[in-house]
């Protein structure tokens, strides 16, 4: 064979080779033939006749986002920006569709985003659009999907995934809750203290109570001792005015070594002449005497009363 027939036969087999092609995995490849569709190529290996056939294009099977930005106007005259993220992916069975029907369709899903958008959030006020971004949403997906799947195109989700209000009014939202925080933490505040007093005056009360209570003991054991005291002297002779005065004199000089056993006190002693010294005790003799006198008239008066209360 002579070179021109081996160039022939290798120009044979590059061209045949090039025939071949591959098709990768959600990817569907669109043939034509002399410019006019012919076949659509799934993923895997495929052959095309050279020089007649060609890829003319190929579209992805996955799902896809589109991000769109859309300023507008709320219904209480507010201008915010909402990012729109719209999920989408062409339709198996209409491969067809999406690649002659539309040359751009991130263009034409833009378009339907911005109307529905400018539709929807002037009918709402600020926080409404915060409260209600789902409604928002599920009105372009509607729109979306009514329009685009007459393209071969489905739209999986619609997300609003960013609102962001003119700088001025996000410094004025932002006083405002401040402010309504600090009202809530003054009423908490103002509750705790409250309750501070309340619990404090129920306390003291409840200490002066118990302290009475004790004061009250204290006297009554006191009286009760006196009483005993009296009646063991009696029982020895002595009559209540003497037990009475030799029980004052005692508990004067008690009282007398307590103070002076105490430290870091100092006890003064007046001078006095045991004639006055004498005076005194006489004194007070004739003080306790007649206090008991007044006394044992007040229990014979209420003697007399009971009684002639039981014979009434």
């Amino acid at each position: 064979m002579s070179l021109i027939t081996y160039l022939f036969i290798l120009f044979l087999l590059l061209l045949i080779l090039s025939g071949v092609f591959v098709v990768k995995q959600q990817t569907a490849g669109i043939i034509e033939r002399f410019g006019k569709f012919t076949s659509i190529r799934q993923s895997g290996l495929h052959y095309r006749i050279p020089l007649i056939d060609k890829i003319a294009g190929r579209l992805s099977l996955r799902i896809l986002q589109l991000d769109v930005i859309v300023e507008t106007k709320t219904k209480d005259d507010v201008f915010v920006k909402l990012k729109v993220s719209v999920q989408y992916k062409v339709v198996k069975e209409k491969v067809y569709d999406a690649f002659y029907k539309l040359d751009y369709p991130q263009d034409q899903i833009t378009s339907y985003v911005f109307d529905v958008v400018r539709a929807v959030v002037p009918k709402m006020k600020l926080d409404d659009v915060f409260e209600k971004k789902d409604e928002i949403a599920n009105a372009v997906k509607g729109e979306l999907n009514d329009a685009m799947i007459n393209y071969g195109y489905d739209i999986i989700k619609a997300l609003v995934t960013d609102i962001d209000p003119d700088t001025e009014v996000k410094a004025a939202m932002n006083r405002i809750n401040a402010a309504e925080r600090k009202k809530v933490a003054a009423q908490y505040e103002g509750d705790a203290e409250r309750i501070l007093i309340v619990e404090k005056a129920k306390a003291e009360a409840e200490s002066k109570r118990l302290q009475g209570q004790g004061i009250a003991d204290q006297r009554r054991e006191i009286a009760r001792g006196l009483e005993e005291s009296v009646d063991v002297l009696n029982k020895v002779g002595i009559n209540s005015q003497e037990a009475s005065a030799l029980i004052v004199v005692t508990q004067h000089y008690d009282t007398l070594q307590s103070i002076g056993g105490e430290t870091n006190t100092n006890l003064i002693l007046l001078p006095n002449s045991p004639q006055a010294g004498s005076e005194m005790l006489n004194d007070m003799v004739a003080s306790f005497t007649a206090s008991n006198q007044i006394g044992e008239a007040m229990k014979k008066q209420g003697l007399n009363t009971k009684k002639s209360e039981e014979k009434d």
